[in-house]
């Protein structure tokens, strides 16, 4: 069976939303599935500022915190954050940062990669959040999986990012329809791709 982590950063939700999408079309494409969110580094009085950011924390205390040791598990990794000025959160970069023993054993080196995101607006720094990751892909020699334009759902409306799903936040509305649609196809391309190789590698 194939592993695959979804590991996210979420504040207000709707990065949230889309993990949970694409750990649940991964769990259906075969996969045994770890959906990880990674510690929140902001202070109390920040998160009590914004009422939806403290509703969201709240409410998803119950998800397991990421751990370096769910990216070594994996065949596969799924990561979600949202933007920040053009870049990840710090949240999930200091989670990143963490994985230096790892790469240092070639660990997550031929793991199989894919990220997404959400901004507030569609020229908010989305695509730029996205290859600010696959910098990182790059030194762990990991392989990355994008959903390129190789489905129909990207070609709906607010879709077609071929670098991975994008959702724009502006109005406040959730992840939903064919947004969800194109996570969904996101995370079994992914887990498909992740799974022939885990079978050519052992084959080899």
């Amino acid at each position: 069976m194939t592993n695959v982590a979804v590991v996210y950063y979420s504040s207000t939700g709707h990065v949230h939303t889309l993990a949970q999408a694409a750990a649940a079309a991964a769990e259906k494409a075969g996969a045994e599935v770890r959906l990880r969110r990674v510690a929140e580094t902001a202070s109390a009085d920040a998160i009590a500022a914004n009422p939806e950011w403290a509703e969201h924390t709240a409410a998803t205390g119950d998800v397991t915190t990421a751990a370096v040791e769910d990216l070594e598990w994996a065949d596969a990794i799924l990561f979600g954050t949202p933007t920040r000025y053009g870049l990840p959160a710090a949240q999930l970069k200091q989670f990143i940062d963490a994985t230096g023993d790892l790469w240092e054993q070639g660990k997550l080196v031929n793991k199989v990669v894919s990220s997404f995101t959400s901004s507030a607006t569609a020229h908010g720094g989305q695509e730029s959040t996205l290859l600010a990751l696959n910098n990182t892909f790059y030194h762990w020699g990991a392989i990355i999986v994008p959903p390129g334009y190789a489905d129909p759902i990207q070609f709906a409306e607010g879709n077609g990012n071929p670098y991975g799903t994008s959702h724009t936040a502006a109005d406040a509305t959730p992840p939903s329809g064919e947004k969800l649609g194109a996570i969904e196809f996101q995370a079994r391309r992914l887990t498909g791709i992740a799974t022939a190789l885990k079978a050519g590698l052992r084959a080899a």
